[in-house]
């Protein structure tokens, strides 16, 4: 990681916050046509189809010769290691489903806005993820004594707010050796497709997808705290510039509603006919198990528990329905909330950082309902 020098602010911008009413800006519609979110209608499935997963790159997708393609393992360890993509395929593999959601999610509606991708309530997705447990990877190297963290290099480079950068990550060594986490082949059973980190990836269940390294080249353990900028820089939340503020880690519980009826084509505002009418949605927490999910259609003045599915997998969406019997034409505001086992819902109003890190304000659909 490198601060780069000649280089006009105007190409590596500082970060910075919206102006009071300033619409969306070039910059952000340029990040919004290359990342997406998922289309909320894909909540009727278990598993999002690989195409529709969300996708946030922070620079290009790069393109990698998965027969040169070789995996590194170095650093404060007894024994480095170089790995080819067969070498991972013959070694024992197991699958975690695993719903994993960008900690921007929700930003575009904070006021004031910061500038980045603008997502809305879409950031997430579900998958079925196959690969080696990193931990016994880690085990064979042999960390020596003192090792302390673990960095985790993509096969992306760019430059971020004046800093020029592979992407990387990194987690304490305790984070790493947990025994759910994968070095990631293959998704929903097939080949890891390019922009989702071909030909291996490092998935972390239960953290926001910053932690979820693509194009994985290098894992080098380290006998001092990791300070990449991804870690120290960005992914922090503050409402302070001059604060460094905490890390963003672990998904905050969260429930999305699967929009009902059909929608406005530009205002996306949902048309449905006066009866009963089947609710239904996912809701997730990275803290712990999801118990509760409530459902509001007054805009969250009044809220009634939904039914919710038989889990997943501890690291995994989880469904939930609640039947609405309507009988008055008119608008209404639909939300959903969740809570977790250790007691973490969902609040009502967002919770305001100067990166928009890790909000879990609760979701609003705009409904029409029309008579009989």
């Amino acid at each position: 990681m490198r601060t780069m020098g000649g280089i006009d602010e105007s190409v590596s911008p500082r970060a910075r916050l919206a102006a009071e009413d300033e619409g969306i800006t070039l910059d952000e519609l340029r990040l919004a046509t290359r990342n997406r979110g998922m289309p909320l209608e894909m909540l009727d499935h278990d598993l999002t189809p690989d195409g529709l997963h969300y996708l946030l790159v922070h620079y290009d997708i790069p393109t990698v010769d998965p027969s040169a393609w070789r995996l590194q393992v170095d650093g404060h360890v007894h024994q480095p290691l170089s790995l080819g993509l067969a070498e991972l395929h013959d070694r024992a593999h197991v699958t975690h489903t695993v719903t994993m959601e960008c900690a921007g999610n929700g930003r575009a509606r904070l006021q004031p806005r910061p500038i980045s991708q603008p997502w809305l309530d879409e950031a997430v997705g579900t998958a079925a993820w196959t690969g080696v447990p990193l931990a016994a990877v880690l085990a064979e190297a042999r960390p020596r004594q003192g090792a302390v963290d673990v960095a985790f290099t993509g096969a992306d480079h760019g430059v971020e707010r004046g800093v020029e950068q592979d992407y990387q990550r990194g987690l304490s060594l305790d984070a790493a050796s947990s025994p759910e986490v994968l070095l990631a082949h293959t998704m929903n059973g097939l080949p890891l497709p390019p922009q989702h980190g071909a030909p291996l990836r490092l998935i972390v269940p239960g953290w926001y997808g910053m932690a979820q390294v693509k194009w994985l080249t290098r894992i080098t353990v380290l006998d001092r705290a990791f300070d990449g900028y991804q870690n120290v820089t960005a992914y922090r939340i503050s409402t302070d510039p001059d604060d460094r503020g905490r890390p963003v880690t672990r998904i905050q519980p969260r429930a999305l509603l699967r929009p009902p009826g059909f929608p406005d084509f530009q205002t996306r505002t949902r048309v449905l006919d006066v009866g009963r009418h089947r609710l239904t949605g996912r809701a997730w927490s990275g803290l712990a198990t999801v118990d509760r999910v409530e459902v509001s259609v007054d805009g969250g003045s009044t809220w009634s528990d939904a039914d919710l599915d038989p889990p997943l997998g501890r690291f995994a969406w989880r469904g939930w329905h609640w039947t609405w019997s309507v009988d008055r034409p008119g608008r209404y505001e639909l939300c959903a909330r969740a809570s977790d086992a250790d007691g973490n819902t969902q609040p009502l109003e967002q919770r305001w950082n100067r990166q928009a890190m890790a909000n879990n304000h609760v979701q609003r659909v705009a409904v029409s309902v029309r008579p009989a």
